[in-house]
């Protein structure tokens, strides 16, 4: 079937159509171009003089559910200066309909990218297959590299972090445009030298947020020695938790005794504590053979080769960082423990009954878990006259969270817990207060309070903290002052991992940076 028009709305505009064929396999339509003449390439002169026809098939977007190829009809002209290296030369149409030697027009072109920035090669493929496009994968990757933007050269506050290529072993860098909120550029790694070389070679930087790294903190100082570094507010708070987090772990031993006598009664435990608690048992042996090691002499390298254990561990065993026995992790219980309460002091004690009622407010955990913490309600319950009982020493972390996030908690083991660890432990006391005094004048933007903290802290158990914070007081003070932070980096991040995993971690550098910097 073929038919004659003047003109075919779905062609690309520019090009005459001579006539249209619909076929099994789709639209064929036949066109030339609409210049009467061409530019010679080599002299720049034009030309009418036709020396000869060849035709293309460039594939375009599909219509009406069909693959579309145009036949175009395209000439060679005769180059009329007669010293022009160049006899005869193609006749060249506009970029917006077809690029030179492309077997797709321009407009189709455009859609495979996008199709590739989204999907990436074989997702891309298959959508592209339901799209009447017959598309491969390395293609879709090809033309992701080809049409990958250039790194913008205007950003004036960036924002650096780092990211893995592979956890524990390897890092890149991604550079965010913070007043753009986008990806401007992706690093192969993050050592020092790739990262002043980059600054260097954008010297319109005035603020360069960061974590607060000793890399990328060098890097700023001599890449871009006039801008502006600012620290990231939720790193340093991150920081101070972790470092209060440490001084609990250095106490735990002592606090054990304090607390427990040093003695832990299986019968008290729930099924859940006393596999957590044979555990401890094993560490315990790991433990104590570790610190005889160190005291001994031996190096922490030596240590781990002998025991087979990794160097951070053997560190955090010579710290001390290592006491714990009941680990905590975040429970789907956590968020339904005043529920809880109230439900038990309403006189339902039955662990069934009351995962009903919490599975009919919305709970979506298991029965072990409420029965679980029946076991250990029932347990700290004693009746008038009973001697008090013995305090269960939870983990370093869950005694952290109870000194300061939830320090409001109810129940009288809680309070009861919480007083004995004060009493037993000042040092941790005063490490808390100095916390809250750090957060709050983070919150209240107040640099003027953070000479009189660091004085303080100097002189307790976070004088390792405060030394880092000392070190980098001036970016420190500007993130307590400035409004801009590192926190959209993060989320570009975890948009990268995103990315990074629809292509199985496979991706070079250059393959993720044009599908990231072309949609950030």
């Amino acid at each position: 079937m073929s038919s004659r028009n003047s003109y075919l709305s779905m062609t690309p505009t520019g090009l005459i159509v001579d006539r249209h064929d619909v076929g099994p396999d789709g639209l064929i339509v036949h066109a030339h171009g609409g210049e009467a003449s061409g530019r010679c390439p080599g002299c720049g002169s034009l030309s009418a003089s036709v020396h000869s026809r060849y035709v293309r098939s460039p594939r375009d977007v599909p219509a009406f559910g069909r693959g579309l190829v145009i036949r175009l009809t395209a000439r060679r002209f005769r180059c009329a200066v007669p010293s022009c290296d160049r006899k005869t030369f193609a006749e060249q149409f506009a970029p917006e309909i077809i690029l030179a030697r492309s077997r797709r027009t321009s407009r189709l072109d455009c859609l495979v990218h996008c199709i590739g920035v989204v999907l990436g090669g074989r997702p891309g493929e298959r959508l592209a297959e339901r799209l009447s496009i017959p598309i491969g994968a390395d293609t879709l990757l090809r033309t992701l590299r080809r049409r990958s933007a250039p790194t913008s050269t205007s950003a004036k506050i960036v924002g650096l972090n780092d990211f893995a290529w592979r956890r524990g072993h390897r890092y890149g860098t991604i550079v965010c445009d913070l007043e753009q909120r986008r990806i401007i550029d992706l690093l192969a790694d993050r050592e020092i030298g790739t990262v002043t070389a980059w600054l260097k070679d954008h010297p319109d930087i005035e603020i360069v947020c960061r974590d607060r790294g000793g890399g990328y903190r060098e890097a700023a100082t001599k890449g871009a020695p006039q801008a502006l570094q600012i620290a990231d507010r939720w790193h340093l708070l991150e920081n101070a938790s972790a470092a209060f987090l440490d001084i609990i772990r250095r106490h735990m031993h002592h606090l054990r005794r304090a607390v427990t006598s040093g003695d832990i009664d299986p019968k008290r435990l729930s099924a859940v504590e006393k596999r957590q608690w044979k555990g401890w048992l094993k560490r315990d042996e790991a433990n104590e053979k570790v610190r005889a090691l160190h005291k001994s002499g031996t190096a922490l390298k030596a240590i781990a080769r002998h025991t087979g254990l990794s160097r951070q561990t053997v560190r955090r065993i010579v710290r001390g960082t290592r006491d714990d026995v009941f680990r905590s992790r975040e429970s789907t219980l956590d968020r339904w423990t005043e529920r809880l309460e109230s439900e038990w002091a309403a006189g339902c004690q039955n662990g069934t009954e009351l995962w009903r009622r919490l599975r009919g407010a919305g709970f979506t955990g298991s029965l072990r878990v409420v029965s679980e913490w029946r076991t250990r309600k029932r347990r700290s319950v004693r009746l008038p006259g009973d001697q008090p009982p013995s305090l269960r020493m939870p983990s370093a972390r869950t005694i952290a969270r109870l000194l300061t996030t939830e320090r409001a908690s109810k129940g009288d083991e809680t309070v009861r817990l919480m007083v004995a660890i004060e009493t037993a432990s000042p040092a941790i006391v005063k490490a808390r207060n100095l916390l809250d005094r750090f957060a709050a004048l983070i919150s209240a933007k107040k640099p003027d309070l953070l000479d009189p903290w660091l004085i303080d802290a100097a002189q307790s158990e976070l004088s390792a903290f405060a030394e880092g914070i000392t070190a980098d007081k001036v970016a420190v003070t500007a993130a307590i002052m400035e409004t801009w932070s590192n926190g959209q980096t993060e989320g570009q991040v975890t948009k990268l991992k995103l990315v990074k995993r629809q292509m199985y971690g496979r991706a070079k550098v250059d393959l993720l940076r044009a599908r990231l910097v072309a949609t950030a």
